[in-house]
This record gives C-alpha cells, sequence and structure tokens, in this order.
C-alpha cells in the first residue's frame, strides 16, 4: 500500500479548532505560519511538543503546518496536541502508538467535550449565587 502524500487531521478544545496537515519533509513544525521554536509561552510549547516527543525519530522526516483558530493560547495549545497526535497516527498507521498515547493521555486522541456554563440570574456566574438574608 502506498503511503499517503499529506495526512489532514483537526484537534478541538473549548472553542479552539486546530487543523493539522503531515506531509513528507524536513521535521519542520509550524504553528499559524511561525516555527514552534518561537511559539511562546514555553509551557504552551511543549504542550503542541508532547506528541512529537513521544514518536522520537519518527518524526523527524515530517513537515507539519498547524493552523489554529478561536479560544484561548492553552485552549489552542491542547487543540493543537490533539491535532498533531491524530495526524501522526493516521501516517504511521502503528497501533502500538495509539496505546502509548491513549495510556498517557486520552485527550491526544479524543476531543476534550467540556465547555463553559453559561451564567445563570442572581449571581456573578454559573454556580456563585447572592447569599439570602432574612434580616
Amino acid at each position: 500500500m502506498k503511503a499517503p502524500q499529506i495526512v489532514l487531521a483537526t484537534g478541538k478544545r473549548k472553542s479552539a479548532v486546530a487543523r493539522a496537515s503531515v506531509r513528507k519533509g524536513a521535521g519542520l513544525v509550524r504553528v499559524n505560519g511561525r516555527p514552534l521554536e518561537l511559539v511562546e509561552p514555553e509551557v504552551v510549547r511543549l504542550k503542541i511538543q508532547e506528541p512529537l516527543l513521544m514518536v522520537g525519530d519518527r518524526s523527524k522526516a515530517l513537515d507539519i503546518a498547524i493552523e489554529v483558530r478561536g479560544g484561548g493560547i492553552v485552549g489552542q495549545a491542547s487543540a493543537a496536541r490533539t491535532a498533531v497526535a491524530r495526524g501522526l497516527l493516521e501516517w504511521l498507521k502503528d497501533a502500538e502508538l495509539r496505546e502509548t498515547f491513549k495510556h498517557y493521555d486520552r485527550s491526544l486522541i479524543v476531543n476534550d467535550p467540556r465547555r463553559k456554563l453559561p451564567k445563570r440570574p442572581g449571581g456573578r456566574g454559573a454556580r456563585k449565587r447572592r447569599q439570602k438574608s432574612y434580616r
């Protein structure tokens, strides 16, 4: 079976949506057109790198382009992380790698469905309420 020319994968977290395209190349990883090394803060960069570090040397021959929209920086990082992991799984077609990802953190493969609760009347947020006073 011939290897695919390009693999497209998506990831979501809160309102952030990431699309990753994986193709044969020189090991370049770009997030919204910028090299991964320039992504700040460092915690966000490390979060996006997790699946690449777990794959190891096999990812050195791949170029990954990630487009992320919506949400905040940590939500975008989580979405990009999921998209990269899914793209690598589809490109490498390795069942053992899938189990490794699943065992490490299930959200590498599965989108996180949690959302913010809407604010309700009678308080400042979704859960907080003003206290009753009977004096």
